[in-house]
């Protein structure tokens, strides 16, 4: 299957290595999965953030700006909100601070550091995939956590397995310890009396 491939406005083509590089990157973008992060975006924010058109420059450029981006990290918090200012800009580093913040506020809510994409990927267009990966963490977080704040379908994002934390007591860590001792058995009175390896050696 031929795909055209679109030469980014600002960037000259690339040659040898880069080039299969970004292609390979490339091919893992999914285009399903952008219609689904579009829909949820476009509800969870409500109908001021607008679409992108469709395809992957549509949808970076509809997020390159960060507002959209902390929109949505905004609208999942229930209480205070992250991003205080949302402030579109045309100004490059203005845009990528944007974005930062975004980054910055989606660790605060859990997305985990290897699912997190980085400024250039999406500035610079150099991962989309990664971002789409960034926001999919984020939707089955919000997805899992049932705080109210999610708004979507529940079956667009696989729910997280969700982290058992126990707090024991001294008492019970003492207990657990004994009890590991005794599955291990004991080794108290043990000797090699009374064991016998072998024939004993002849002395003629």
């Amino acid at each position: 299957m031929a795909t055209k491939s679109v030469g980014m406005a600002n960037k000259g083509p690339s040659y040898g290595m880069s080039r299969q590089v970004q292609d390979k990157i490339d091919s893992k973008y999914d285009p399903e999965l952008e219609q689904i992060l579009v829909e949820w975006i476009s509800r969870q924010c409500g109908s001021g953030v607008g679409r992108p058109e469709d395809g992957k420059l549509g949808f970076q450029a509809w997020l390159k700006d960060g507002c959209v981006l902390s929109e949505l990290i905004n609208s999942l918090f229930p209480g205070d909100k992250p991003i205080k200012k949302i402030q579109s800009s045309p100004m490059a580093f203005k845009q990528m601070e944007q974005i930062s913040q975004f980054l910055n506020a989606a660790e605060k809510y859990g997305v985990t550091k290897t699912d997190m994409f980085q400024t250039v990927d999406l500035w610079e267009g150099k991962d989309l995939a990664a971002v789409q990966r960034t926001l999919s963490a984020l939707g089955s977080l919000a997805v899992t956590k049932e705080e109210g704040t999610y708004n979507g379908d529940p079956n667009w994002f696989f729910k997280k397995a969700q982290e058992n934390k126990r707090d024991f007591s001294d008492e019970q860590m003492k207990a657990g310890k004994n009890v590991i001792g005794l599955q291990m058995g004991s080794n108290k009175g043990a000797s090699q009396e009374g064991m016998s390896y072998g024939r004993p050696r002849q002395i003629l």
